[in-house]
């Protein structure tokens, strides 16, 4: 009989027996495709997670911006101010010593001595001293001027009477405000008359015959012109009772 040849060894107990022994291809294939599947896996679950964290902080930004709009956010730390020791205090901080040594920006300190030393005061004489007032009223005054035919406004202040204290005659004296210029002048007289202006009650006109508010006595025709009829009343009284003191004066001394 021929010899036959030897049997194969069955590949499936070599691989049992032997300690190194490989994979079967099945399972080597089934290995490798568990691999790739794990990979992107992982890959989608690192990119989520990036997703998220950036979600969380674009979310926790949005939400400091509106609390910051509001007076709210996070608290923010004082940050400690050193004070330099050699630093001035006051106004002088923080200006550079350059401007301090300029001797342009710098004044001159000058000291000017007055020419004229005044050691007495200067009094100022109204000749109304020796007067005192029985009457004042703020009011306006007008003069008629003759060329013109036509009135024109004197000024604006208070019309006074004034009652000498020595002779006892009265006077009208008015005085334009601010410049306290005078613009009447003159005794009350008996034969001066008040008479309403027309149209008015609240304005008188008289003649006077002997007015020196320019200096020199002169004859006017003036009008005078209150805030109400009240107070034109009012000066008019004061008028008429000067007159009569003034009349008994006025015949004693002739």
């Amino acid at each position: 009989m021929a010899d036959l040849p030897p049997p194969k060894a069955d590949p499936t107990a070599e691989q049992a027996t032997a300690p190194g022994a490989t994979l079967v291809p099945e399972e080597t294939a089934k290995v490798t495709t568990e691999a790739t599947q794990e990979e992107p896996t992982e890959k989608a679950a690192t990119t989520a997670s990036s997703v998220t964290e950036t979600a969380s902080n674009a979310a926790s930004a949005v939400k400091d911006n509106v609390f910051s709009m509001f007076g709210g956010g996070p608290k923010k730390e004082k940050k400690e101010e050193v004070d330099d020791v050699d630093e001035p205090s006051g106004g002088s901080k923080g200006k550079p010593a350059a401007d301090e040594e300029d001797p342009e920006n710098q004044e001159p300190d000058v000291d000017f001595a007055p020419v004229v030393h005044l050691t007495e005061k200067v009094e100022t004489k109204t000749n109304e001293e020796l007067e005192e007032q029985t009457f004042k009223m703020r009011a306006k005054l007008f003069k008629f001027d003759r060329e013109s035919r036509e009135w024109k406004e004197r000024g604006t202040g208070d019309v006074r009477l004034l009652k000498h204290k020595e002779n006892g005659k009265t006077r009208l004296v008015m005085r334009r405000d601010k410049t306290l210029k005078v613009c009447a002048n003159h005794y009350v007289v008996p034969d001066m008359k008040l008479s309403p202006n027309v149209g008015s009650d609240r304005s008188w006109v008289w003649n006077a015959a002997a007015d020196v508010s320019e200096g020199e006595p002169e004859a006017q025709t003036l009008a005078i012109r209150f805030a109400n009829s009240e107070n034109a009343n009012g000066f008019k009284e004061a008028f008429i009772k000067a007159q009569q003191e003034n009349e008994a004066l006025f015949k004693s001394t002739e």
